[in-house]
């Protein structure tokens, strides 16, 4: 690999629609394990696309969020969350144990079934709302995206972390300024908000404990003092952002993808609660609302592939690339709701799997469901290809997915 930051490609990678990712992943996916790119910040970066390497990084203990100096750490956007590193490099590991700690029982499998009653009075809720919208404008397009994907996640992640969902206006605007590629000093005053925020609502949890997340996390606070407000109010941050961003753009895809086929759409009409679970399998594995990865840094010399990654050096995982490798899946550009075994790395993968992934599956299974149960004849009412994607963001996704029954 000799490509320099002035020769290597640039992300994001120009896509030719919302459901397909760019064709350059395919190409550099036969040329090389991992590539030489520039972000979208002017750093370079290796960039992983085939699916071997990247549970290889997820699983590798020598990769990690926090980088031995910092201030030389390649950055991914100028963005004001996952844009360069974060944590202390001495102490990652330790950080990373204590908070899988506090956070995996809240929402953890069980947890979830418990929690699936009322996730689908929830979801009945946005239905009604968007049938109520298409009596009240019966010749125009309802945008599911407002009335679905997108209050559902922030309905469910407010129950359960403890947030007013009367506050959604004030993070929903938090969330798109801190989510901004170029954001820059706004996105950064964006998050100084956003943890002003939750370190108001963790301390109102103090006075008055909950049963939701924010409460827990005040306590183990109070049983470890090393836990500092500003990581409290961080973590918080960062689970109520990722809680309800990464599920909308799920939901959105979803839809277009069963509906960008109409016969696709009616075969899982017919049976959505017994197709449901290896549907959502699938739009997990292919859903690619953003243009980028996660990011991982190297904590010390390590090869990949054949590849040697130094000291420092930055790693772009892109999860959309991996789950498209032909070496892992049969026909990997093909939507298949019956395939099995279906282990893509939308969540990431071994110590470092994303702790909402028992939370997304819970809510995307009963979305889907409920969704083509009610209203079987959904239909887009544009193309394709006439739905923008917002390459602006950090986590991408759509604005509308414009829909009539």
């Amino acid at each position: 690999m000799t490509s320099t930051v002035e020769t290597a490609p640039r992300l994001p990678f120009a896509r030719p629609n919302a459901l397909d990712v760019a064709p350059l992943y395919a190409a550099l996916r036969r040329e090389a394990p991992l590539t030489r790119v520039t972000t979208p910040a002017g750093d370079p970066a290796w960039l992983v696309t085939r699916f071997a390497e990247a549970r290889q990084i997820f699983g590798d203990r020598r990769f990690g969020r926090s980088h031995p100096a910092p201030e030389r750490a390649a950055k991914v956007s100028f963005a004001a969350v996952q844009a360069g590193p974060t944590g202390d490099f001495e102490t990652e590991a330790r950080e990373h144990a204590r908070l899988r700690k506090m956070f995996v029982p809240a929402f953890s499998a069980p947890r979830m079934r418990r929690m699936a009653g009322r996730i689908q009075e929830l979801v009945d809720r946005c239905l009604d709302d968007m049938a109520a919208a298409r009596a009240a404008r019966p010749d125009e397009p309802v945008n599911l995206h407002e009335l679905l994907a997108f209050p559902l996640p922030v309905l469910v992640i407010c129950e359960l972390l403890g947030v007013p969902y009367a506050d959604r206006g004030h993070f929903r605007q938090l969330s798109e300024r801190i989510g901004v590629l170029d954001g820059g000093d706004d996105a950064q005053r964006a998050m100084d908000e956003f943890k002003a925020y939750t370190a108001a609502l963790a301390a109102r949890k103090r006075e008055h404990p909950e049963p939701d997340v924010i409460t827990d996390m005040v306590k183990m606070q109070a049983e470890d003092p090393t836990f500092t407000d500003d990581e409290l109010s961080r973590q918080a941050a960062g689970l109520l952002f990722a809680g309800h961003e990464t599920t909308s753009g799920r939901i959105d895809y979803g839809v277009l993808f069963l509906l960008s086929d109409l016969a696709r759409r009616d075969r899982f009409a017919a049976d959505p609660h017994g197709q449901v679970q290896t549907t959502v399998e699938e739009i997990l594995r292919l859903a690619a609302p953003g243009g980028l990865g996660l990011l991982r840094y190297a904590h010390e010399d390590v090869e990949v592939g054949g590849v040697l990654v130094e000291r420092g050096e930055a790693v772009i995982i892109s999860n959309a690339a991996a789950n498209r490798d032909e070496t892992a899946f049969i026909e990997p550009e093909v939507f298949d709701p019956t395939r099995k075994p279906n282990v893509h790395v939308a969540f990431g993968h071994g110590s470092h799997v994303c702790i909402g992934a028992n939370l997304a599956r819970t809510e995307l299974r009963t979305v889907f469901s409920s969704l083509f149960s009610r209203f079987p004849g959904l239909r887009l009412a544009v193309d394709v290809d006439e739905i923008e994607v917002r390459t602006h963001r950090l986590t991408g996704g759509v604005d509308r997915v414009p829909v009539l029954w």
